[in-house]
């Protein structure tokens, strides 16, 4: 992927993100999954007042793909901000990993991150080595 492809990835990430729902965090969290096809879904964290019922942004993106037969994952930008700046790094959380691991290679599936002016890449093996399920492939 090209820098411009991957700010633009981010860009679809922060435009899900402004869609989110937590009321009760504060804190906005988007995602936009690429496919190798070029499609790509997004997803925003869900927040409920039963706090266990809330989904994170990757999960909704990642279901949804599942959801509409999409298995050929190529990378996923996350965002994260309580105050608007979505410029700062938000890796995905440990279930969001475990649940990207279970459709995703780890070693070439990429999590793509903000960092200020920068852009992050992370292969999802440096995320979540040893993930569970390792062992029974």
């Amino acid at each position: 992927m090209t820098d411009n492809e991957k700010r633009a990835l981010i860009a679809e990430a922060v435009s899900a993100a402004r869609r989110a729902y937590a009321p009760y965090s504060g804190f906005s969290v988007g995602a936009a999954l690429l496919l190798r096809d070029g499609r790509v879904f997004t997803g925003c964290n869900i927040e409920n007042a039963s706090y266990s019922v809330t989904v994170c942004a990757e999960r909704v993106a990642l279901f949804s793909a599942v959801a509409q037969g999409a298995r050929d994952f190529a990378a996923i930008a996350v965002v994260g901000s309580s105050d608007g700046d979505f410029t700062r790094p938000c890796p995905p959380c440990g279930v969001c990993r475990q649940a990207l691991a279970e459709f995703c290679d780890p070693d070439s599936f990429t999590v793509i991150l903000a960092d200020g002016d920068e852009v992050r890449e992370l292969a999802l093996c440096e995320l979540l080595p040893h993930s569970f399920g390792e062992q029974l492939k």
